[in-house]
């Protein structure tokens, strides 16, 4: 089976933060749906998480030389879009996995499906 990556780049930290406990359980429960239609479709969640904020975030950026390296707290200042969470998935049927996703546009205003490259 092929392994894929279903990204969520796009939410809103301070949303998510601000919203309810009744808010946050329909995006558990859209997640959940999108489990079972994958599922359904001969597919299977390997593994995924959701995030903590991007502000706890430590970024680690390659220096003027290979071996010099910066770190610095926070994402980069640039980016206007933060990873809120991710699946790793099995499916043999890209088209499947993409028509389950759809009902992930519900909660996440972005998703995106990335195949893994095996090395």
């Amino acid at each position: 089976m092929t392994e894929y990556v279903v990204l969520f780049p796009a939410d809103d930290e301070a949303q998510w933060e601000a919203a309810s406990e009744a808010e946050h359980q329909a995006t558990f429960d859209t997640d959940a749906e999108f489990v079972q239609l994958l599922k359904a479709s001969g597919g299977a969640v390997v593994g995924g998480a959701g995030l903590t904020h991007s502000s706890r975030a430590r970024t680690i950026r390659r220096g003027s030389a290979p071996t010099d390296t910066v770190v610095t707290e926070g994402p980069f200042a640039e980016t206007v879009e933060q990873l809120s969470g991710f699946y790793i998935v099995t499916c043999d049927d890209h088209d499947a996995l993409t028509e389950a996703a759809r009902v992930l546009t519900r909660a996440h205003p972005v998703v995106e499906i990335r195949p893994v490259d095996e090395f």
